[in-house]
């Protein structure tokens, strides 16, 4: 049985992954995947654009992790990674998603009697669609404060920004999200 402590463990599997080690580049993807799964997802908006995210961020992984320093946990800076390399995805997502828009204007229809898990669906796409009209910076702070409860210092410390920059950012993220959803609904019942 190893008797070092989690951290140590971490930060020499950090090492090991850093230097190539197959071995150590598994043991991080198996320990961290499933959360910069569920952040990729959040912030993107989009099962196939989370799962390129993610390869993305687990391919960079290697040499990203040689700047890694311990000042933070091992799964903060693999979701920040994550957060820098959904700026560029998230952009070029949208220019898609214009694209795709322009070709296709007919309305989305919903159940009559929508059941619990149909509303939940609803309620969630409703969501996405109102993170992606934020900016990219202003959603991932959201994204991490909000969701994540991740605290301003810590996500700046991810970021490398001021923790007064990141609240800022979630403060102007909840004035446009509410904005957006007290817009009335189009083609449906407001």
């Amino acid at each position: 049985m190893d008797d070092a402590a989690p951290s140590e463990r971490s930060e020499g599997t950090c090492v090991r992954a850093a230097r190539g080690d197959r071995a150590a580049l598994v043991e991080l993807y198996e320990a961290h995947h499933a959360h910069v799964r569920a952040f990729a997802r959040r912030v993107v908006g989009d099962e196939a654009l989370a799962d390129d995210l993610v390869h993305e961020v687990f391919l960079a992984l290697p040499k990203a992790l040689q700047g890694f320093r311990g000042e933070c946990s091992v799964r903060s800076y693999v979701v920040s990674i994550a957060a820098k390399r959904a700026h560029r995805q998230i952009r070029s997502a949208a220019r898609r998603r214009a694209t795709e828009a322009s070709f296709s204007r007919e309305p989305t229809s919903a159940p009559e009697l929508p059941d619990d898990a149909a509303l939940r669906r609803e309620m969630a796409e409703i969501l996405t669609r109102a993170l992606d009209e934020l900016p990219v910076d202003q959603r991932v702070a959201f994204v991490l404060c909000e969701v994540e409860e991740r605290t301003s210092t810590e996500v700046g410390a991810m970021l490398g920004e001021k923790d007064a920059t990141i609240r800022a950012r979630v403060m102007l993220a909840k004035r446009k999200l509410r904005e957006i959803l007290a817009r009335p609904v189009r083609g449906g019942v407001a």
